[in-house]
């Protein structure tokens, strides 16, 4: 189901950062489950502005969750199941009175292992990029054993529970300070916050609960994606050490140049060479584009520099299932460098022939202004 992130926050689109982290903190404040122990209701609603606010205060990902959506793209935010916010709340809650009770640090997760990502870059040519395309690309990276599961136990059962946190993953401690007691909690130093450890460890990845390998990972390139556009496909990086989230495989998008055809946004631009005869008399020629070749009537008086437009034979837009651009046909006159004795002689003769002196049109816009209109819509 699509998530509206800017309504978990009670926000608009156009609201600024310092917007998006006051609203945050104003919802954290009332919502966090240390001000709610056991309230089901007040931990979904933290968690959720969590989310909401763990994308839209980050650039990169506020920019793909604004260009694709939640289900449009693989990328968004995290799912936040059992975790919390980790960053630091000190940046959040620094000028409230509530910034002791959140114990003046960081919030930490049981289960807090996340893998890392990692980042790879791919050539898309322009019919992959107007057509969107399946890509297969090979990978090295941590994926979880098979043998033991995940968690470096031998056979996946030799794990005992963490004495120390009691299996929790994290140690609570209470102190006394002005406002009361404060409950502060620190990842549990024997197990490392996964609340229990291995008794033996697994003969397969020798306990690590992972494995390196060459992987190879299948993904949908949507329309109309742009040069230097990221994809984040998560749960394709690397996994961390006995257990935990696996991280996200980022994939950077590079545009292959085009021997006839350039790219200009979501316009495709193609030059063609008209010869003086055709351009007067008018004829149709065959002019490539990204979606095959087409037949592009060429009107009686054509002049140079003129731009004929092939509507919606451009790339689609990235936020759109129908909207496409155009391609721009720019009319470049042919001018013979060679010529016979007898070519010579028939031009020669329609020289001073008064359809052939020219008589510029002064209403008519220049080929600059020409150009600049089609650029501007």
């Amino acid at each position: 189901m699509e998530k509206d992130y800017y309504s978990v926050l009670g926000i608009e689109r156009s609201a600024t950062a310092d917007e998006i982290k006051k609203a945050y903190r104003k919802i954290a404040m009332q919502y966090h489950p240390d001000k709610n122990p056991g309230n089901k209701v007040a931990e979904e609603k933290f968690k959720a502005a969590t989310e909401a606010y763990d994308v839209l205060s980050n650039a990169e990902k506020k920019y793909q969750y604004d260009q694709f959506g939640t289900n449009g793209f693989q990328g968004g935010g995290r799912s936040y199941g059992d975790e919390f916010f980790e960053g630091d709340l000190n940046d959040l809650f620094q000028d409230s009175p509530f910034s002791s009770f959140f114990g003046g640090g960081k919030r930490t997760r049981r289960a807090s292992n996340y893998g890392e990502d990692l980042r790879i870059r791919i050539k898309l040519n322009l019919k992959e990029i107007a057509l969107g395309t399946e890509k297969k690309v090979k990978v090295k990276r941590h994926t979880s054993c098979e043998t033991c599961g995940g968690n470096g136990a031998e056979n996946g059962l030799a794990i005992e529970k963490c004495g120390a946190c009691k299996g929790h993953g994290v140690v609570r401690k209470t102190t006394q300070t002005m406002l009361g007691n404060m409950l502060t909690e620190s990842v549990c130093n024997s197990c490392g916050g996964a609340g229990s450890r291995v008794k033996t460890p697994c003969s397969d990845c020798r306990g690590e609960g992972r494995k390196f390998i060459e992987d190879l990972i299948t993904f949908q390139v949507p329309k109309g994606v742009r040069k230097n556009m990221e994809l984040t496909l998560r749960g394709k990086g690397n996994v961390p050490l006995r257990g935990g989230m696996p991280g996200s495989l980022i994939v950077q998008i590079e545009e292959e140049e085009d021997d006839l055809l350039k790219r200009e946004g979501n316009n495709i631009c193609y030059t063609l060479h008209v010869s003086f005869i055709d351009a007067t008399l008018g004829c149709e020629m065959e002019v490539p584009t990204i979606y095959g070749k087409v037949r592009l009537k060429i009107p009686p008086g054509t002049t140079c520099g003129e731009v004929l437009k092939l509507k919606g034979k451009g790339v689609p837009d990235v936020n759109s299932y129908s909207k496409k651009g155009d391609q721009l046909v720019f009319v470049q006159i042919w001018t013979p460098q060679e010529l016979t004795k007898e070519e010579k002689d028939i031009l020669l003769s329609l020289r001073d022939s008064p359809n052939f002196i020219p008589k510029p049109n002064k209403k008519e816009e220049s080929f600059f202004e020409r150009i600049k209109s089609f650029f501007q819509g």
